[in-house]
């Protein structure tokens, strides 16, 4: 047990909800965040004691000026310290060369050579740093290329979301440059097939499993719709359905004399080379998993696969992996359990696995059965832009039930609607996701005023504060004669809220704005409000007791 400190003790619990990609931006154009009706969220903002955090860059653990995103955010909530995350453990992994100086990378090669086999790469297919990175890919072509393996097959999950929502020919052209220099001398580098990432293969939490068999069918079995290059694909799926953005284009594959240029076979080697976890575990399960049941695989191709890092440290997804990840202990949801206090943890689908296994430090299950209760909605994320109140109601619903009954001393909610919504970039669906939180706060701060609780009330990341890009004057930004849909994260600052109805108000105060606050000052600030002394290797805590 921790030491206990000052004299703080709610008869409700301290619930953290946190409204995931809602930041803070005083830009109005393209704000829905600014633009909803937000009675709510406008009266936290304004009577109670608020900061603003950092959600990006290196206070999360990324380099310098890159996007936050809901891992990342998440590990930092419940970790209480910056953590070098994916991209830079990656990029220096790369750099160093200390990549394929294992015996992972070593072992693909000797593989595809001695059986004269494919090397295989899938991923997220942009450099917007938040799965994946294509120069990553373009290292492994290099030294794939210079260690003399023969024939690669690229499937392409196409973005639209960490980066313009129309970008996907300009990587395409890029990589299909780098291949035709390739391709000389009897090596046979080519694009197999791809889709959008959304639609395609990147599902998380297993919300709709039609996603990977989508991928299953365009990668593995070849047979999905047949185009002569990935342009071609590309160019005519816009054609036929107007406006379409990249993330959400059908599957295709690519055939050369009526058959697939780059099925998987036995005998071939796959590498999936994101290095973010949650878009790129259930393609794993698929390739790897004997006991397997979420959809009709046809045939399993016997591989050596291998991901860019383990997605699961638990259950160790996949076997081989290319980069050692970081280990984390001690998260704020262990401390609270190992100090008896209750906890209690719900999301939509979607976001699930964002309030349990990543706050959790990469931990799948519980820390304990009898202190912990998880509640997973269920909902796909589909064309959230159709409903974009998505599950709020229900959230709230099964949360506000929890808070009344007192049967939790720690609660976490995580309201999804604020990113996916705003990755469609559909300025009144928005607008209307915005409105859904913000009935659901009221009836949640209702709930906890009624058994004299503390709300907490943050983000993730930024997202829905900005849905189009800004010039360098800060002026709406155009493709024509249109906005340009800004469907990436954002790097603004996320709001930190307390709401605090009690006698404790008064027993504690909130810290002056300061630059270097974060996510990861969010831990110690929850175990100061159930009256615990955190962890000295936590970021400080953002109250200071009385």
């Amino acid at each position: 047990m921790e030491e206990k400190v000052g004299n703080l003790h709610y008869g409700g619990a301290v619930c953290l909800a946190v409204l995931d990609g809602v930041g803070i931006s005083s830009n109005t154009t393209g704000n829905a965040f600014e633009q909803a009706n937000t009675p709510n969220l406008d009266c936290l903002m304004r009577e109670y004691p608020m900061l603003s955090l950092q959600a990006s860059g290196e206070s999360v653990g990324v380099a310098v000026g890159d996007q936050g995103n809901s891992e990342i955010g998440h590990y930092a909530m419940g970790s209480g310290q910056i953590i070098k995350q994916g991209a830079l453990m990656v990029d220096e992994a790369v750099k160093s060369g200390r990549i394929f100086e294992g015996d992972t990378w070593r072992g693909l090669v000797e593989a595809v050579k001695n059986q004269n086999s494919t090397l295989h790469f899938i991923g997220i297919f942009s450099d917007g740093n938040v799965h994946s990175n294509v120069s990553h890919l373009y290292s492994m072509l290099a030294r794939a290329k210079d260690e003399g393996v023969q024939r690669v097959r690229i499937h392409i999950l196409l973005d639209g979301r960490d980066v313009p929502a129309t970008s996907a020919l300009e990587y395409v052209d890029d990589l299909e440059r780098i291949l035709t220099d390739y391709n000389v001398d009897g090596v046979d580098y080519r694009i197999a097939s791809g889709g959008g990432r959304t639609f395609v293969t990147a599902d998380r939490y297993w919300s709709d499993p039609a996603v990977v068999e989508r991928g299953w069918h365009a990668h593995v079995l070849g047979d999905a719709r047949a185009f002569s290059s990935a342009r071609e694909a590309i160019e005519t799926y816009r054609t036929e359905k107007n406006d379409i953005q990249d993330q959400d284009l059908p599957p295709f594959t690519i055939y050369e004399n009526n058959q697939p240029v780059g099925a998987i076979n036995d005998g071939d080697s796959v590498v999936y080379y994101d290095f973010r976890a949650d878009r790129a575990i259930e393609f794993a399960e698929a390739m790897t998993f004997h006991d397997f049941d979420k959809f009709d695989r046809q045939r399993v191709p016997q591989v050596y696969y291998v991901g860019m890092v383990e997605y699961d440290q638990e259950r160790h997804i996949p076997e081989h992996t290319l980069v050692e990840p970081v280990q984390i202990d001690n998260t704020l949801a262990e401390f609270l359990v190992k100090n008896d206090v209750s906890r209690f943890v719900v999301s939509q689908s979607i976001k699930f696995g964002h309030v349990t296994f990543y706050f959790n430090g990469n931990k799948t299950g519980k820390f304990s059965e009898e202190l912990e209760e998880y509640v997973n909605v269920p909902g796909k994320s589909g064309e959230v832009w159709q409903f974009p109140w998505m599950k709020s109601d229900e959230i709230t619903d099964v949360l506000v039930d929890k808070i009344s009954s007192r049967s939790h001393k720690s609660c976490l909610a995580n309201f999804p609607n604020g990113d996916m919504v705003g990755h469609t970039s559909n300025f009144e669906a928005s607008i209307i996701a915005m409105e859904a939180i913000d009935l659901a706060l009221g009836r949640i701060m209702q709930a906890i005023d009624e058994v004299g609780g503390v709300l907490l009330v943050t983000a993730d990341h930024g997202n829905v504060e900005e849905l189009y890009y800004l010039d360098e004057n800060g002026q709406l930004a155009l493709e024509g004669d249109k906005p340009k849909l800004k469907t990436s994260h954002t790097t603004n600052p996320v709001p930190f809220i307390i709401y605090d109805n009690t006698e404790n108000r008064d027993k504690y105060k909130l810290k002056a704005q300061n630059d270097d606050f974060g996510l990861s000052n969010i831990a110690a600030t929850v175990a100061n409000l159930h009256g615990l002394l955190p962890p000295p290797e936590w970021r400080e805590s953002l109250i200071e007791l009385n």
